[in-house]
């Protein structure tokens, strides 16, 4: 008899090492107990959500909505691909500013490459869609990002306080990545398909019952203050609907673990920085005012840094040089749209490559990269330019 032995990725071995570094701040002190309470009362919230939400999508996914949905959408563009190429950017903007960026990249993106295999259109221009959006999308609402749920208590008491200040540059954020690539690719968009035949779920009561909840839960989120709540009841129900008819589905690994434990390090040693000091420096050269080129050079860093270390880490480092919403949103700009370039910039960018990679999509990192600047650069300036008009 053999034993097969797990080993540890890279990545896996990353995780754990911040996370035993963060227990160590907190045991020994390193980061004060105020502290550790303030941030403990801020984040749980903040990670529930990402808990719930992360559920509901694996969930969806299994009882086939996001692929029905994809296939309906298919026959509705009646064999022009750029009929469908409008909804597929439609299904990503809709999945990435009601469920996050991530479950764009993770569950989105295989639907849209394996349609468009099946179809026979290249899958390129609709994997580098989602993945574009998914980054550049998520900064419509507090639930579209991370960095927005931290945000958005400092933005304003209501989802509308944040919108007042994100749909322009939002709107900034899908419509030049878009643009761009419907040039790029426009002899393979401008063509015809052959017609898929119709989807059908295999459990018609799960479809319809997660499909439902689905619908009920987006205009919530958009709506809510407290994102957690509505999330949370929403997994519960799922999980409950689930539990009858396909109980072998609910599996501890639907809970996102691993970055769980990520961000709850970063969260964690970030704060210890700040309480000992050692990002002081960041607010003191902190550009002041709402001028177009104070917001662009607020943005830009937030580009640079997210592309440097990770947009999670740099929102969380450059936070306290935002003094106020205005300052906040152009600092949400440069991590939400500016991590396009390199790999680790986004988490969602390294999940999504992993999806297309296993899926026969072959795209190299450098040609990942000079397509992301060419897209990053001018997607933060002018949205930095445009939050400068909207903000007066």
């Amino acid at each position: 008899m053999t034993v097969t032995r797990r080993r540890l990725g890279p990545g896996t071995i990353i995780v754990v090492v911040l996370v035993a570094v963060a227990l160590i701040c907190l045991v020994t002190g390193v980061l004060p107990a105020p502290d550790a309470e303030a941030l403990g009362a801020r984040i749980v919230p903040v990670l529930g959500f990402v808990v719930a939400i992360t559920i509901v999508a694996e969930l969806a996914r299994d009882a086939a909505v996001f692929d029905v949905v994809a296939q309906r959408l298919a026959r509705a563009g009646r064999g022009r691909v750029v009929a469908l190429w409008a909804f597929v950017v439609l299904l990503a903007i809709v999945s990435t500013v009601f469920l996050s960026l991530d479950t764009t990249a993770v569950i989105v993106t295989p639907v849209v490459v394996v349609l468009a295999q099946s179809i026979g259109v290249s899958p390129l221009p609709f994997a580098l869609a989602t993945v574009w959006l998914a980054n550049t999308a998520s900064l419509a609402l507090p639930v579209s990002n991370l960095t927005n749920l931290l945000a958005a208590p400092a933005i304003g008491d209501s989802p509308a306080s944040f919108v007042a200040l994100s749909w322009a540059p939002t709107l900034v954020g899908i419509l030049v990545p878009v643009a761009l690539l419907t040039i790029a690719y426009r002899r393979a968009l401008f063509g015809g398909y052959r017609m898929p035949s119709a989807a059908h779920p295999s459990d018609r009561v799960l479809f319809w019952g997660s499909s439902g909840i689905l619908l009920a839960l987006m205009p919530l989120l958009a709506l809510t203050h407290d994102v957690w709540i509505p999330a949370t009841a929403a997994a519960v129900l799922l999980v409950a609907l689930f539990a009858v008819r396909r109980p072998h589905v609910l599996r501890v690994t639907l809970v996102p673990w691993q970055a769980i434990g990520l961000a709850t390090a970063l969260f964690v040693l970030v704060q210890t920085a700040h309480a000992n000091g050692i990002l002081t420096f960041l607010t003191a050269s902190a550009p002041g005012g709402h001028g177009p080129i104070e917001l662009l050079q607020l943005a830009a860093t937030g580009a640079l840094a997210a592309n440097g270390v990770n947009n999670l880490p740099a929102y969380l480092i450059l936070e306290s040089a935002a003094s106020d919403p205005v300052a906040l949103m152009a600092l949400l700009i440069g991590v939400n749209l500016g991590p396009l370039v390199t790999p680790w910039a986004s988490l969602a960018t390294l999940l999504w490559h992993h999806r297309v990679a296993a899926l026969g999509v072959t795209i190299s990192w450098p040609r990942f990269m000079l397509w992301g600047a060419a897209v990053a650069v001018p997607t933060v300036a002018a949205a930095a330019l445009v939050l400068a008009l909207v903000a007066g």
